[in-house]
């Protein structure tokens, strides 16, 4: 099973915008993709929200970081058993609490082995370490799976992926190359904040999760000095690949301070926008679209500055037929069956490690 053949794999994502855990179920050889399963979701209640929050930045070991681990492990077990009795495998990304490549290294909370044996369930997991560890972003892991859905979608021209999660990151996909290893077929990178800004302002002012339908941001009016601040940020001037962590722009929020809610919201949205198309500079040629997966989707606000910074079409993934609740977790179950089968999971074009590289841990129930 875990070496040939179609598997239906089922696979979780914890993003840095803690909303909740997503878990979706594919059919895949790890290579293509043979068919979409079932998907569940499961929110974060309040308390445990802010005891995620709290433990951004820990390590393991430091100050409330195995309650937070508990949490994603409990949730995560919560979620996936209802889904566990009908696939093979599992891949278990975690929740990131701290990512510093090139420094400590990166932490995703959460034990895949206890999971595996709760769950009965062969469960692959830690997906970035091994990355990291040769040299590695660690980041974006996603890239893989978007060239397999170029590919799924008969796609005949460059296109590009972007995830708007707590941080942004753009995938740019050539799907007329055959594999997803060969030199040019992908270049990925995180582009800058996106939800988690935003989110961290409406909970902090309003008690809000988020921005629903950007209709705060839509009050408001950006702030053009805050803007010009984020636009020289020597981030944008850093040549892909490249990763942030959530609290990388941790100043913007300070920024934004002096204004009021509508304003902070435009702003804050205005800079996700921007951060999208200063990546898209990068593009080793231009794409006929962008597809969008993530919560910011659901941002018109965010999606129509995004299309007029970038003068192509920028479309939820919904309007070619897929889930863009589900993208990362599906991303997942196809990385889990590529790390079982040693595969490549990373590549010098999406995370700057020297070659091809597989990665994760997989551990069986009775281990």
């Amino acid at each position: 099973m875990l070496t040939e053949g179609t598997v239906r794999v089922l696979g979780t994502m914890s993003g840095t915008s803690l909303d909740g855990v997503d878990v979706a179920v594919i059919e895949t050889d790890g290579i293509t993709i043979a068919g979409f399963g079932e998907s569940a979701y499961r929110r974060y209640e309040p308390e445990e929200r802010e005891l995620l929050r709290a433990a951004l930045g820990r390590w393991p070991g430091e100050t409330r970081e195995a309650e937070a681990a508990e949490v994603v492990e409990d949730v995560h077990a919560e979620v996936m058993a209802g889904l566990a009795g009908k696939v093979e495998l599992a891949g278990f990304h975690g929740q990131t609490l701290a990512h510093d490549p090139g420094g400590r290294g990166t932490y995703q909370a959460g034990n895949g082995a206890k999971l595996a044996r709760e769950l009965g369930l062969p469960v692959v997991w830690d997906f970035r370490t091994a990355d990291v560890a040769a040299g590695g972003q660690g980041a974006p892991l996603a890239p893989a799976y978007h060239f397999a859905l170029a590919k799924w979608l008969g796609a005949e021209a460059p296109l590009a992926f972007l995830n708007l999660g707590g941080v942004g990151n753009l995938t740019w996909v050539d799907p007329r190359l055959d594999r997803v290893e060969e030199a040019g077929a992908v270049l990925a990178f995180d582009t800058g904040p996106a939800n988690a800004p935003l989110n961290d302002l409406m909970q902090a002012r309003l008690g809000l999760a988020f921005d629903e339908g950007g209709a705060l941001a839509a009050q408001g009016t950006a702030d053009a000095t805050v803007l010009t601040r984020f636009a020289a940020h020597p981030w944008f001037e850093v040549a892909p690949p490249k990763s942030l962590d959530r609290d990388d722009f941790a100043t913007l929020m300070a920024q934004v301070a002096p204004l009021d809610n509508a304003d902070a919201a435009a702003t804050l949205t205005a800079a996700a926008a921007l951060s999208v198309c200063r990546g898209a500079e990068f593009f080793p040629a231009p794409v006929a679209r962008v597809l969008v997966t993530g919560g910011g989707r659901l941002n018109p606000v965010l999606m129509a500055g995004i299309a007029e910074g970038l003068g192509v079409p920028v479309d939820a993934v919904e309007a070619v037929g897929l889930d863009g609740d589900m993208i990362e977790a599906q991303a997942f179950a196809y990385l889990a069956v590529r790390s079982a089968r040693g595969l490549a999971l990373t590549f010098p074009a999406t995370t700057g490690v020297a070659a091809p590289l597989t990665g994760g841990r997989v551990s069986l129930p009775d281990d």
